[in-house]
């Protein structure tokens, strides 16, 4: 490694695929990949149609084993309707320790990938009244003993 860099943050030895470590970075990317495609109801095998790729390699994307290039990043953001930079919000900070911020975004962003988490976000968004978000919202802050946000 040259002087001066740093090394990206890697995913705990547990993750390792054939002695490759799996990069934080890439994990996060590829959660934040199948977050966007599950919102969009799309399966993977569209994805990877979509993207003249099979399956396999769109589930290798979206757990991180893969690296996903600028290129490819481009198509998929193209695909799914969204910025290359939302990919990479609340991403781990390179090459320094995780902070809690960032350790909450990978646990929401891990939520969201779920079919629980997509009910959940689909359920709230299709409320039409504000007001009455508001009101759940607040009703799931009393019953989670956490304190509401406004």
């Amino acid at each position: 490694m040259a002087r001066g860099q740093q090394r990206s943050p890697t995913v705990s030895t547990a993750q390792r695929t054939k002695g490759r470590s799996v990069n934080a970075i890439d994990q996060h990317v590829g959660q934040r990949v199948r977050a966007q495609r599950l919102l969009k109801g799309m399966s993977q095998q569209a994805l990877a149609g979509a993207l003249e790729l099979t399956f396999q390699q769109v589930q290798k994307y979206e757990k991180g084993i893969n690296r996903i290039g600028a290129g490819r990043l481009s198509q998929i953001a193209a695909i799914l309707g969204t910025s290359i930079g939302y990919f990479y919000e609340g991403a781990p900070g390179a090459g320094g320790p995780e902070s809690k911020i960032d350790a909450r975004m990978t646990d929401l962003s891990g939520f969201l990938t779920t079919k629980q988490g997509q009910q959940l976000v689909r359920s709230f968004e299709a409320i039409p009244d504000r007001d009455l978000r508001q009101r759940i919202l607040a009703l799931m802050a009393t019953l989670s003993r956490l304190p509401a946000e406004k």
